[in-house]
């Protein structure tokens, strides 16, 4: 869908990586890695994002830290010198520009986009096990104190669910930090007001599946 809105896998890609890592800078055969694009690809999508003012390039420090540089970045090699660019591009970071004038709504955006493979996140789940709980927190609502973006309750070979997780990792660009628990550990830890489990079911969430009994949620 996303793809569809902004024309562009590889854009949509990109756009989907340093929205939901602002603060991060990647230099170009690093994102060629990170989403898994021809290196072309890639650097005729950030200049397009650079031309928009939605990225920035910058130079990054011995000690970490990233500068902006002036916007006079020309991505595209010209055809009268093969070797023109190549080593220079090596070393540009490009970091979102937390300036830009629609950033909020940009992130928002693609913070909801996971919640469009919702109905296939559900799909998969009840395929690889018997699941009586799952809930999506974390990064899926937009939740910085909280260090898991999944909760499963129940049974589910171990092979099976990392296998899915990972699929998801590609799809959104980054890691999924989950956490699984049998449903006598779930009833339990809650019987006994455990800490992290109250931190999860008592802040924003979204419950993808639930067979329990209505009281234990």
């Amino acid at each position: 869908m996303l793809e569809q809105l902004f024309g562009s896998k590889t854009r949509t890609k990109l756009l989907r990586l340093f929205l939901l890592n602002p603060d991060e800078a990647f230099f170009i055969r690093e994102l060629t890695r990170k989403i898994d694009t021809q290196i072309n690809s890639v650097r005729r999508e950030l200049q397009n994002l650079y031309e928009c003012d939605i990225l920035e390039v910058v130079q990054v420090q011995p000690s970490g830290e990233a500068i902006a540089e002036p916007r006079e970045v020309t991505l595209t090699k010209p055809e009268s010198r093969k070797d023109s660019l190549v080593a220079t591009q090596a070393r540009k970071f490009f970091r979102m520009n937390k300036n830009f004038v629609l950033f909020n709504e940009l992130k928002l955006l693609f913070l909801k986009s996971p919640l469009l493979f919702q109905n296939e996140l559900i799909r998969e789940l009840k395929n690889i096990g018997t699941i009586d709980f799952a809930a999506l927190t974390g990064f899926f609502v937009d939740r910085e104190d909280i260090s898991v973006d999944l909760l499963i309750v129940g049974e589910a070979p171990k092979t099976k669910l990392l296998k899915l997780i990972n699929a998801f990792e590609k799809e959104f660009e980054r890691e999924i930090n989950y956490t699984t628990m049998t449903t006598e550990e779930f009833l339990y830890r809650k019987s006994l007001t455990d800490r992290f489990l109250f931190q999860i079911l008592e802040g924003k969430k979204i419950v993808i599946i639930n067979k329990l009994p209505a009281p234990n949620v």
